[in-house]
């Protein structure tokens, strides 16, 4: 694996995928909801995992945990508007819960609107509590210790999250294994990402080997610099300037991209908060998935190969 990751990429594992004034919302376990259109991805089960997984609605929204079997969903175009185009959707949740809602479900629906195949990838989580509070717990155990360690060593990043990487080259090794079924170009899959989810992007374009994602999109994750090879995909980078996390450590991703002349387009919004996916606020960061959607226009995406201008 290459250890591009900077120091203190690993912090975005601490983030949690909901809206920051809504912290105090409670959590509330919840039913397993059916998911008939899940493909298991045989990566196997979490290795040495004792907690089943469960779920629970927080912030009008839910959210999965103790995931021990990775999935993908898809949620296809209407054939008539297809263009070829596919994004593997990566929700966040501080790699111990999964917002599979506002990050996942809800984004994978609305570029199927605009005729792009969509694949929620429910990816493997590291273990927390079975019960509600002592999950609870794990969290704020983890805030405080990002607050002391907010640097980790970038090799422990990548390493720390190997079962990850293998779920998501497994995702785009599905998604391109069934291309005509689903009338997916194998050379037009991409991947965004939200918080976490944005981690795993950045790491699966780093050292997602066959994984080889065309563009990316890296949703409030963190800026730290990373060492950028020369084939790196185009890049969409969104964040608010209030975020909690990552709006004050400057902006080494933006840089390194720059540096290496490769095409990036970051969305600085003045307010917004960590989290905000597809909840409708107030501020002007609601706007981030139609930025990216003519982001993706631009980039010849939303249109079958055959009319898309090139990148």
């Amino acid at each position: 694996m290459r250890a591009g990751l900077a120091a203190g990429a690993l912090a975005v594992t601490c983030a949690i995928a909901a809206p920051a004034q809504a912290q105090a919302d409670k959590m509330t376990p919840i039913a397993t909801p059916a998911q008939p259109k899940a493909i298991v991805l045989g990566t196997g089960a979490l290795p040495g995992a004792a907690a089943a997984e469960s779920w629970h609605s927080q912030y009008g929204s839910v959210f999965a945990r103790n995931v021990t079997v990775a999935t993908l969903t898809p949620f296809l175009p209407d054939p008539a508007k297809a263009t070829g185009a596919a994004v593997i959707v990566a929700p966040g949740g501080g790699f111990r819960t999964l917002s599979m809602e506002n990050e996942g479900w809800q984004v994978a629906q609305a570029l199927a609107d605009r005729g792009v195949a969509a694949f929620v990838l429910k990816y493997r989580l590291n273990q927390t509590p079975a019960d509600m509070a002592g999950f609870e717990r794990s969290m704020t155990e983890m805030f405080a210790n990002t607050a002391r360690n907010p640097r980790p060593n970038p090799e422990q990043a990548i390493a720390g999250l190997a079962p990850q990487i293998a779920d998501a080259r497994a995702a785009f090794a599905l998604v391109r294994g069934r291309a005509a079924e689903w009338h997916v170009d194998p050379d037009r899959i991409g991947m965004v990402g939200f918080s976490a989810g944005a981690m795993l992007t950045m790491a699966t374009t780093l050292a997602g080997q066959d994984a080889k994602p065309a563009f990316i999109g890296t949703i409030y994750g963190s800026l730290a610099p990373v060492t950028v090879p020369a084939d790196a995909p185009p890049l969409f980078v969104a964040l608010a300037a209030d975020d909690p996390f990552f709006a004050n450590g400057g902006f080494g991703l933006i840089e390194s991209w720059r540096s290496a002349k490769r095409p990036v387009e970051f969305h600085l919004y003045e307010q917004g908060g960590h989290g905000f996916g597809m909840y409708q606020k107030t501020t002007t960061s609601t706007g981030w998935f139609d930025a990216f959607a003519r982001w993706m226009g631009m980039h010849g995406l939303l249109k079958p190969a055959s009319a898309s201008p090139g990148n």
